[in-house]
């Protein structure tokens, strides 16, 4: 009596495991992939995989960017300073 059951279980048991694995094609929404090449740690920044930025810390000195050109020609430009212009207005002296 308990052999039937237990064949059946043996039978299904692996098309459960196997059954509900899914798997993606391709990542959804924003994406970040850590490399290490010695001296140099990669940051990539991927969203909707495609790659938006790429951020390299050095072991030595500060982290820059490295972000797409203008060109559309699959160059990089390295950004080190923000595109944004800070006010240098003297507003007291003595």
């Amino acid at each position: 009596m308990k052999t039937p059951q237990l064949l059946t279980a043996l039978i299904l048991a692996p098309a459960l495991l196997f059954g509900s694995v899914a798997y993606a094609a391709e990542p959804v929404g924003e994406t970040v992939t850590i490399r290490n090449d010695g001296d140099n740690t990669y940051y990539e920044y991927r969203v909707n995989g495609q790659l938006s930025e790429i951020k390299v810390v050095p072991k030595v000195g500060p982290a820059y960017y490295l972000v797409p050109s203008q060109q559309e020609d699959g160059d990089f430009v390295r950004k080190d300073n923000p595109d944004m212009r800070v006010p240098k207005w003297v507003i007291f002296r003595w």
